[in-house]
């Protein structure tokens, strides 16, 4: 019969020298028996003597029951040798059901006492039922055993377990799982390796007296074996294992708490960083806004010039942080939806008014409040220019004015002696005359007042009352010389019909000597009135007025000419006749000297006007060569951004190699889209020397300086944005387990549908992208009803329109796994000791100290009916983790 070495060849543990040694079966009888009473006594029994006690089959049948948990037939209860071959052959029959192959283990050797298969079969029972189901790492049995082992030895000196044998002689591996798991137990510096027997011994009692793991072996017998039984071992040890899996399970579930806890707590920081930076822009928004709004008006250019400054200030110094500030809310706000998304929590939304959405609004009134403040402030500096230029020209012409009433009122007054000739008389009608001719040459002068104090009225002049005043005086003036002028007349013409001698030629200077007099002074005030124009054009059309002008100086100078002959004639005649001359011409006080005099003042002060013209002209060429440089860096500036956000747009659907090398030459072209920032600050520089000139137009360029501005923070914006995308690629490929190549598969599917290169699909070029890639969407109701259930989840607002953000977000969700609220409740649970509450101290004993108080503030009062003081409500906290209930 060859029993032992059937046995031998089945386990392929063992050689035949230790079949023969008597130590072999010494170890592992004791050990087995050891083990098979640590279950039976659960069933209130025992046994001493393992071949005996297992002859009838009964205790085998009750330990096969005990350990698996169920039923086996009922056995037979007569003494006869076949109802004990019938109780072991239901015993054999058992442990072949579970899977277990017995080789030449019979019924009949274990009723005649074979000690050897005897053994043999309880040690198919401990590999059946205490070690095959262990697995670490996805080995299982003797390989996931020693693998547990060697984990949990592995930073205790003088331990190195290789096998199930030779490295458990010196005791040091026992104790070094007991004090693994529990050091409260074992004082393990106190041990030494030369000390085996006080090593075995200290670790078999412990493991006895307060692990109830029943002593197996006797340290002598270990030691003095060249080899102790690798069974025997392995039965011991897997009662090692199974005492401390619930410790495995808790740190386990423990693992899994830290994990899922430190996601949240990261996300929290980033949610309130979020608010607190949204809080900070909002703020300096609604500061900002009321200034851009305010329309406090100036009285002077200067005063406007420096709020125009001022703005510039604000322009490129303020508001450029506070654009970067806004670009990296919006990037945050982007991680940490990825991040919320990866690890399956809910979104995150902002508190009421600090949405993007929010931000972005409030940022485009400030956009709004500030593209109207420049256009305010520009108006204004126009409008005061313009108010200043009014206000001089009414001074002037009002003053020009006076000068001439003054003492008209007096004239108009004076009443003619009783005495007066008749030749007075008429003189002093055609005196009237004259002067009349003079008050309606006037006339046009003081409408003219009139209308510049209107404008300056209309445009807020500051000093509108005193104009006002000054306006109304005049007009009144005028008036009343118009009523005076009036009786005069009508008192010189009642007297006229009496007399008739007048002296014609006196008359005919005065009529003439006046209209050319009065020609002088608008001549002489148009020469010294004051002009502003913007552009080349206009000065050039100032300056053929003014040549038109001077062409007309040689018919004044004729006109001028013709009126001194008269007065030399009116000489002459008195010479020739011996008339004696009053001395003055009664119908005029306009003289030849007079009429000389302002001649002269005419002819100095047209080189004055020339000269005031040539200086305007170039000034305005200097304007138009500002004008040009602003335009010449303007193209070179706008065609360069321009062309720069087509690249990004195209690079954003070429991006080629790994996603870190994407995100590095994207940061690398970032750098050499800021490194331009000197030229958009040159830009700034003739911006601000066109403003300071006043040229508000520029026919050479269609770009403006808000334009570019704009243009050239969305092209920063763009740029960060599309490096963020790249990052948050990764996130999702770290986080979810894709592979390089599977994300460059999706980019490859994604891209090909995307015809007009706009970064996202619609519902169709979706639909044969998904086909592309293996799934059933095709057009009948199965495929329908997928379709729909996809696009619910990759465009939940119903857009249409699908991003390459939810393509992957919906690829990583069908090919990984995420934690779930049910897991997190079921490691609770164990860290619970299966109870539906948890106390504090169990948290505090079982995660580190801040994330255990991160639960015990969150967790509610556990009020179900088996609650006990203190108890916390994990199952509601973990479900809010989830988004699933609120905290």
């Amino acid at each position: 019969r060859r029993r032992p070495q059937t046995y031998m060849e089945q386990e392929d543990i063992w050689d035949r020298d230790l079949l023969l040694d008597p130590a072999w079966e010494k170890q592992q009888r004791k050990t087995f028996t050891a083990w098979c009473n640590s279950h039976l006594r659960k069933a209130g029994t025992q046994i001493e003597n393992i071949e005996e006690d297992f002859r009838d089959g009964l205790k085998l049948m009750l330990l096969l029951e005990v350990i698996s948990g169920e039923r086996l037939p009922k056995p037979e209860r007569g003494k006869m040798r076949v109802h004990k071959i019938n109780n072991v052959n239901k015993a054999l029959d058992f442990i072949t059901s579970k899977g277990v192959k017995l080789v030449s283990i019979g019924a009949e050797e274990i009723v005649d006492g074979n000690i050897k298969m005897t053994l043999g079969m309880i040690w198919t029972i401990i590999l059946r039922f205490a070690i095959q189901d262990i697995s670490v790492e996805e080995t299982s049995a003797k390989e996931g055993l020693l693998l547990w082992c060697q984990r949990k030895t592995a930073p205790y000196k003088n331990v190195n377990v290789q096998n199930f044998h030779i490295s458990w002689k010196d005791g040091l591996a026992f104790n070094a799982l007991i004090h693994r798991h529990r050091p409260d137990l074992i004082d393990y510096d106190s041990l030494r390796k030369d000390d085996p027997v006080t090593n075995l011994n200290n670790a078999f009692e412990v493991a006895e007296k307060h692990l109830d793991i029943p002593k197996m072996l006797d340290a002598e017998d270990i030691v003095g074996t060249l080899r102790p039984d690798e069974k025997a071992i392995m039965t011991y040890v897997s009662c090692f294992y199974h005492a401390f899996s619930g410790a495995q399970k808790a740190e386990t579930a423990a693992n899994r708490i830290c994990k899922v806890l430190a996601v949240n707590q990261e996300n929290e920081q980033m949610m309130e960083d979020y608010e607190k930076l949204a809080s900070d822009l909002l703020e300096w928004i609604r500061r900002t806004i009321p200034w851009l709004q305010n329309r406090t008006q100036e009285k002077t250019v200067s005063h406007m010039q420096a709020k125009q400054e001022d703005f510039r200030d604000y322009r490129c110094v303020h508001k450029p942080p506070k654009v970067q500030e806004k670009c990296q809310l919006e990037i945050s706000f982007n991680t940490l939806q990825t991040k919320l998304r990866l690890s399956n929590r809910p979104a995150f939304m902002p508190s009421e008014g600090r949405m993007v959405s929010d931000i972005n609004g409030a940022w485009h009134i400030l956009e709004g409040a500030e593209k109207g403040y420049e256009e305010w402030i520009l108006s204004e500096i126009r409008r005061l220019e313009r108010l200043e230029h009014l206000a001089e020209k009414f001074h002037q012409k009002a003053a020009i004015h006076e000068a001439w009433t003054d003492g008209k009122e007096a004239m108009l007054n004076q009443k003619e002696p009783d005495t007066t000739t008749l030749s007075d008389i008429k003189a002093l009608l055609r005196k009237h005359e004259a002067f009349e001719s003079d008050l309606a040459a006037h006339q046009d002068r003081v409408e003219q007042i009139a209308a510049i104090a209107q404008e300056l009225n209309e445009l807020d002049y500051y000093e509108s009352a005193s104009v006002n005043a000054r306006c109304q005086k005049i007009c009144e003036q005028w008036d009343v010389l118009g009523t005076l002028t009036q009786s005069r007349k009508d008192s010189l013409m009642n007297k006229e019909k009496q007399l008739e001698s007048i002296d014609e030629l006196y008359l005919e200077y005065a009529k003439r000597a006046a209209p050319f007099n009065n020609w002088m002074d608008g001549a002489m005030e148009d020469l010294q009135d004051m002009f502003i124009v913007h552009n080349i054009e206009e000065i050039q059309g100032l300056i053929t007025a003014h040549e038109q002008f001077k062409a007309t100086l040689g018919e004044a100078d004729k006109e001028r000419e013709a009126i001194q002959d008269i007065q030399a004639e009116v000489s002459k005649i008195a010479q020739s006749n011996n008339i004696k001359l009053s001395g003055s011409n009664p119908y005029t006080t306009i003289t030849s000297a007079n009429i000389d005099e302002k001649w002269k003042k005419v002819l100095e002060l047209v080189p004055r006007r020339d000269t005031a013209l040539q200086d305007e002209l170039n000034k305005q060429n200097s304007n138009d060569k500002l004008r040009a440089s602003f335009a010449s860096q303007a193209n070179k500036v706008g065609a360069h951004i321009k062309a720069k956000m087509e690249e990004i747009g195209r690079i954003s659907i070429e991006m080629n190699g790994t996603l870190e090398d994407q995100l590095t030459n994207l940061k690398e072209y970032q750098e050499s889209i800021v490194s331009y920032t000197p030229e958009i600050n040159t830009l700034e520089g003739y911006h601000q020397l066109i403003q300071e000139a006043l040229v508000f137009d520029n026919k050479y360029t269609p770009y403006t300086m808000e334009h570019l501005r704009v243009s050239w923070e969305q092209l920063l914006t763009t740029i960060a944005r599309t490096i963020n995308e790249v990052e948050n690629q990764i996130l999702t490929r770290d986080a979810k387990g894709i592979s390089q190549e599977q994300l460059y598969e999706y980019r490859s599917s994604f891209n090909h549908f995307d015809k007009d290169h706009s970064g996202a699909l619609m519902a169709e070029e979706f639909k044969a992208c998904l086909i592309s890639l293996g799934y059933d969407v095709e057009n009948d109701k199965q495929g329908d009803a997928e379709f729909a259930r996809i696009m619910g989840i990759v465009d939940p607002n119903g857009t249409g329109a699908v991003t390459f953000q939810a393509f992957i977000d919906f690829m990583s969700r069908e090919t990984t796994d995420t934690d779930t609220a049910d897991q997190v409740i079921a490691s609770f649970k164990i860290l619970a000791g299966d109870k539906n509450f948890i106390t504090a101290e169990e948290l505090r004993r079982e995660l580190p100290p801040d994330q255990a108080e991160y639960c015990i503030a969150r967790m509610a009062p556990y009020t179900g009916p088996d609650a006990s003081p203190g108890a916390l409500d994990y199952m509601s906290f973990s479900t809010a983790l989830y988004g699933e209930s609120d905290l």
